[in-house]
């Protein structure tokens, strides 16, 4: 299916709006909060954040819209590249810390029944 995820589905926004619009007027109030210039966080913060978070998400979508956005409020290639591995550093930081759950899950675990002689004796 080479075209599962195809810039032309941006057309079908107004259907999936209209489709739950309390839903949809929820979420766009909560974006217009997130998105708001007159924040703390400066928009080209905002956007920069809006990437990493797209990036994490794997959201090509995501990617798209908030990387013009960041690009249209002054951010240059070298904050976007730095955007991209900071967020490679925070997942690879956050395998880490869940790699330290599976070491104590695994400490945790039962151990295997050790083989009987007449096991041990038949392998």
């Amino acid at each position: 299916m080479p075209d599962f995820q195809n810039p032309a589905d941006y057309r079908y926004a107004k259907d999936l709006l209209q489709e739950s619009a309390l839903e949809a007027n929820a979420f766009l109030a909560l974006k217009r909060a997130a998105e708001r210039a007159d924040g703390k966080i400066p928009s080209k913060i905002r956007e920069l954040i809006s990437v990493a978070v797209a990036l994490s998400l794997q959201c090509p979508y995501c990617i798209d819209v908030h990387t013009k956005a960041a690009k249209a409020a002054g951010a240059t290639a070298e904050e976007m590249a730095e955007t991209v591995f900071i967020t490679a550093a925070i997942q690879a930081g956050a395998a880490v810390g869940h790699g330290q759950m599976v070491m104590r899950m695994y400490n945790q675990a039962p151990s295997p029944a050790a083989p009987s002689e007449a096991e041990s004796d038949a392998a």
